[in-house]
């Protein structure tokens, strides 16, 4: 999951040296994307707890339908999604945005749009590999994938070694090729595999259950939603920022950027918690469930304020990896950026915390199938709770893009507490119903 966000850090760093409306733009545009993004790793989801209760009662037709009717889902749900955002981006020019932020997000949209199709189906084939504890191969491909961006970056945004100057584009093109590569690699790994061969030998898609639909439908959507409606808060907080200007938009991206990073740890360890909560749910084992999701919770915990620790101390320095420095007028908005976002960290800091917490609390919660009341909570703590803060402390106070963020710590901190009084309700309840 740190893999996914790596993408994202090289090409902001990268395209940060070219100047901080081009950061600003590839936040722009990919605030679209990560909507979209959201409603596909979402929906895939459902397909981790039902390979892993299927893995821990060794029913290998079980999980092969899974994966079939899953991956089939999830490639459909990916080209619709990219056919929505390319209809929605006309809308950029009517958010408020700057032109010139607005002008060079364009073109770098319609690429990274494009790489959502193999991103989501890489997607579909990670959660079936976590589903059966086999977690590193995934691993491998964003390794390789990273790997892959940074050189294609370091070629086309600045037209070395005789390849076209392309800008943002550049950084868009090989977002699209690593994801590719990504897939193809995975496949390859699960051909060569012993573990993997039952599963994706003679793979019929014109058998299709819809009693299976059904099932990865029910838990997928839910699932689906619940990224979704964190995801959009953090959208608009881009849009918010944008409103602000381009210098808060670059600031937000930074702090964003870096806050992702430190979630994806936390959405590692909630697959950990999914996967063995669903195997401990196949056991019926309720006790073992609850001490493991606690184990993990507390973990997750310890990490998340290292991690805090880490925003503060470097609060200043952190920033100025993002941008350069190649003019006098780079120089001054880069200062700006640096003190806005050195500002935002500080809220940052407190606020990743419980946004590990939440995502740990969800994984457990997918492990038993419980999404639609954890849905409808993540719709509560964001929208109704937390987006209101965001948009007054944002626009209408002296506080402006560190408001935002705290109208952000405002959601989040909501939903980590809500979300673990349902998991802590329903463990309860599963134990005293089986003595």
């Amino acid at each position: 999951m740190l893999g996914h966000t790596f993408v994202a850090f090289a090409d902001n760093v990268m395209v940060g040296q070219l100047g901080t409306a081009e950061l600003a733009a590839v936040s722009l545009g990919n605030s679209f994307v990560f909507i979209g993004m959201s409603l596909g790793i979402g929906f895939s989801t459902a397909i981790t707890p039902l390979v892993a209760e299927a893995d821990s009662s060794n029913n290998i037709k079980e999980g092969k339908n899974v994966f079939i009717h899953g991956l089939l889902l999830c490639t459909i749900l990916s080209v619709i999604l990219f056919g929505i955002i390319l209809l929605l981006k006309p809308v950029m020019y009517y958010m408020e945005q700057p032109k010139e932020v607005v002008e060079l997000a364009i073109p770098y949209l319609n690429y990274v749009a494009l790489s959502l199709i193999p991103l989501i189906i890489f997607q579909a084939m990670k959660q079936f590999s976590d589903g059966l504890s086999n977690t590193k191969y995934p691993m491998y491909a964003t390794i390789l994938a990273n790997i892959i961006n940074i050189a294609l970056n370091y070629l086309l945004i600045f037209g070395t070694f005789g390849f076209p100057k392309l800008g943002i584009t550049g950084a868009a093109i090989g977002t699209l090729v690593s994801r590719v590569v990504m897939v193809i690699f995975l496949w390859i790994i699960f051909k060569s595999k012993d573990k993997f061969k039952p599963y994706i030998t003679n793979l019929n898609f014109r058998n299709i259950k819809s009693s299976i639909i059904n099932k990865i439908a029910n838990l997928g959507f839910p699932s689906a939603l619940q990224m979704f409606f964190e995801v959009a808060i953090f959208v608009s907080a881009i849009w918010l920022s944008g409103m602000l200007g381009k210098n808060p938009q670059a600031a937000n991206q930074i702090a964003l950027n870096l806050s992702s990073m430190t979630f994806m740890v936390g959405i590692g360890l909630g697959v950990a918690a999914m996967v063995r909560v669903g195997n401990q749910k196949g056991l019926s084992d309720f006790v073992s469930l609850r001490r493991i999701a606690f184990s993990i919770l507390l973990l997750t915990l310890l990490i998340e304020i290292v991690f805090a620790s880490l925003f503060i101390i470097f609060r200043t320095w952190l920033p100025t990896v993002y941008l350069g420095d190649s003019d006098l007028l780079n120089t001054i908005d880069n200062a700006e950026v640096i003190l806005i976002a050195s500002k935002i960290l500080l809220v940052a800091a407190l606020f990743q915390i419980f946004d590990g917490l939440q995502v740990v609390i969800l994984g457990a919660l997918r492990g038993l199938q419980d999404v639609k009341i954890p849905a409808l909570i993540t719709f509560i703590a964001y929208w109704i709770i937390g987006f209101p803060v965001c948009f007054y402390l944002g626009l209408y106070t002296p506080l402006k893009s560190v408001g935002i963020w705290i109208g952000l710590f405002v959601g989040l901190f909501s939903a980590a507490i809500m979300l673990y009084l349902r998991f802590d309700y329903l463990t309860k309840k599963l134990i005293l119903n089986k003595n």
